[in-house]
Formats: structure tokens, C-alpha cells, sequence
């Protein structure tokens, strides 16, 4: 990294072991480093980290003796992840929080305020490689963004990041990875949707269109997920393959995955986000497609707003999901959000 030597480098620290060595890789490179605190948006009454890991990552800048910054992105977060979430939910669709807060916030709102406090760069402690590869997460990022947007462990296995933090003596070396979605705290996503929409019989048919069961309320469930239903005609398990917001309605089967006859075959999606050099594919381009955080990539070519894969797909894209395109060697080549 002898390229940051001298340049001024705004590090997310996030209380936990990543940001922590990334700040001090930087740091021994030369950089001029200012560590900061992204504060989100927390319901009150809901248990969070949040106070907890920013005392963490203010120990990490004390240790390493650079300077420390607390950034209150909580109405971004507010508006961008929390009345996202909910309004996709409302409409059927099923968002991921997770790739909204780094468009919005952990990079958007972080990256504005950098550049305004005169940064060179940003750095995160994400990982670009590997058996943590978290690229499907940073892929609804703007181009300009992460072009600057530096991962000093990027390419680092997990016990390698681990070692050095003990090697440089990090007060966070020690410290568990987090779980989950920071303003849910201990409660699940079920409770929280049950308790936002509240449930609502609904009838649940089979591919035919027959009446198999009810279900709780179509916007508690998302496609391919498990359900259980009441007063079933068969015993389960029963799985989500699509849902009917207007007439709170579920279609229903006993497999995840759907008959061949109701396989797909192309897949749309919308606010596409382009990394190739070249700009959106003018013309259909060969890539990989991922549609699940740790799924199967499957070949295929992508043209505007369409992927279609060279197998049909036996599984289910759900609305609301981004789809992430890679080229054949491996480079993040943009990504959108599933329309169907």
C-alpha cells in the first residue's frame, strides 16, 4: 500500500476486528488516518450494539493514536434502510437491508462526509475475495464511490486479519464477529414484520390452484421460504413459490423448487449499477449471475435489464433481492434488484 504514504484516509471503524486492522495496516503505511463511527437509526425500546461498539472502535483510535470521528448518518439510515425495508415488505417484495445500508450509508453518507472533510480516500474492513468475499454486499455501491474506496484486508483470510490483530495489540482481537441486523437487536425478522403488519388469514393453493391451506398473511413470507400453514390438507413441509398481495394469497408447494414447466427462464430487475469500463452492456454480455447471498452463480448473458440464463432456473429469484453479475474472470460487473 505504499500508494496511501502521506494521503489522508477517513477509516470506518466499526468497533470490530476488521475495520480495526485495516486502520492500522493503513497507519504503518504511512497514511494519515482519522477512524470513524457510523451511527445508524435504533428504535427505542429495541436492544443494540451500538454503544458498545462505539466504544470499541474509539478504544481502537486511542490505541493507535489517530484521530476519532462519530458520523450521525441515522435519518439516511431511517430513510434509506428502515422505511425501505418496510415499504418493500408492504408491496410483497423482499428487500436486503444489508446491500441498502452500504449503498446509503456505511458508503454513501460516509463517502459525502469524507470528501467534504477533505479525505483522499475511505476505507472499510470488507472483504473482496475469498471464503468471505462480501462483493454481492458492496455491489449497489456507486463506481465513484468504491474507486475510492480503499480494503486494506480485502484479499486477507479471517485468521490471517486475526493474527495481525494481535500482532498490533488491537483492544478488539479478541472480539466476536457481529450477527444480524443491528436495529432488530434480539428480535427476529418474523417478529418484527408480524408486529409492523400485524397477521392476517390468507388461503394458501398448490400450482393447480387448489386450496391446500391458510397462511398467516402473505407480506410475512417471502418466496421459498417454508410456511406453515393451518388447517393444511396435507402434512407439510410447504414452501413459498409466489405470492398475490391484492388477494392475500400464497401458491404453495412441496419443493423450494417449482415443476419444470414453471422454471425460469429470464430475469428482470431494475436501478441497475454498472462497474465495467466499457459502461452497461450495449450488447448481450457473458457473465455469472448470483441471486442470493452465498448461492450458486449461473452462467448466462445479460443485456439492458434482462439476465437470461443458459439453463433454466429451477429455483426462485425473489422480488425485492439484488442479482449480481461477475465476468468469467471473476470481476464484479455491476448488479441489479430483481423485478421478477
Amino acid at each position: 500500500m505504499d500508494e496511501v504514504k502521506g494521503k489522508r484516509i477517513f477509516v470506518g471503524l466499526s468497533g470490530g476486528v476488521d475495520s480495526a486492522v485495516s486502520a492500522a495496516l493503513l497507519q504503518r503505511a504511512g497514511a494519515r488516518v482519522t477512524g470513524v463511527f457510523i451511527k445508524g437509526w435504533y428504535p427505542e425500546g429495541m436492544p443494540c450494539t451500538w454503544a458498545t461498539d462505539r466504544r470499541d472502535a474509539m478504544r481502537v483510535a486511542a490505541r493507535l493514536q489517530i484521530p476519532f470521528q462519530t458520523l450521525d448518518a441515522s435519518d439516511e439510515y431511517k430513510k434509506s434502510v428502515i422505511d425501505y425495508l418496510i415499504a418493500e415488505y408492504r408491496s410483497g417484495r423482499t428487500p436486503n437491508p444489508d446491500i441498502m445500508c452500504n449503498k446509503e450509508v456505511k458508503f454513501g453518507a460516509f463517502y459525502n462526509s469524507a470528501m467534504s472533510s477533505g479525505a483522499d480516500a475511505i476505507a472499510t474492513g470488507h472483504y473482496i475475495s475469498g471464503e468471505k468475499d462480501q462483493r454481492y454486499f458492496l455491489s449497489a455501491v456507486p463506481k465513484n464511490i468504491l474507486d475510492a474506496t480503499i480494503f486494506p484486508v480485502g484479499k486477507m483470510d479471517k485468521r490471517e486479519v486475526r493474527v495481525l490483530a494481535k500482532k498490533f495489540n488491537l483492544p478488539v482481537a479478541e472480539k466476536k464477529d457481529s450477527q444480524g441486523v443491528c436495529f432488530l437487536g434480539s428480535i427476529s425478522v418474523e417478529e418484527f414484520l408480524k408486529n409492523e403488519f400485524g397477521e392476517l388469514r390468507g388461503r394458501a393453493l398448490d400450482e393447480h390452484g387448489v386450496l391446500v391451506g391458510e397462511h398467516a398473511g402473505v407480506l410475512l413470507y417471502t418466496l421459498g421460504e417454508r410456511v406453515p400453514l393451518h388447517n393444511a390438507v396435507a402434512q407439510g413441509p410447504w414452501f413459498v413459490l409466489a405470492k398475490n398481495v391484492e388477494k392475500n394469497e400464497l401458491t404453495v408447494g412441496r419443493s423450494r423448487v417449482p415443476s419444470v414447466e414453471h422454471a425460469r427462464r429470464t430475469v428482470t430487475f431494475k436501478e441497475e449499477n454498472w462497474f465495467l469500463a466499457d459502461g452497461p452492456p450495449g450488447s448481450p454480455r457473458e457473465v455469472e449471475a448470483q441471486y442470493r447471498y452465498r448461492g450458486a452463480r449461473v452462467a448466462g448473458k445479460v443485456f439492458s435489464t434482462e439476465f437470461t440464463p443458459d439453463e433454466p432456473l429451477r429455483d426462485i429469484p425473489t422480488p425485492g433481492q439484488v442479482i449480481v453479475f461477475y465476468t468469467k474472470d471473476d470481476v464484479l460487473a455491476g448488479s441489479g434488484i430483481i423485478i421478477r
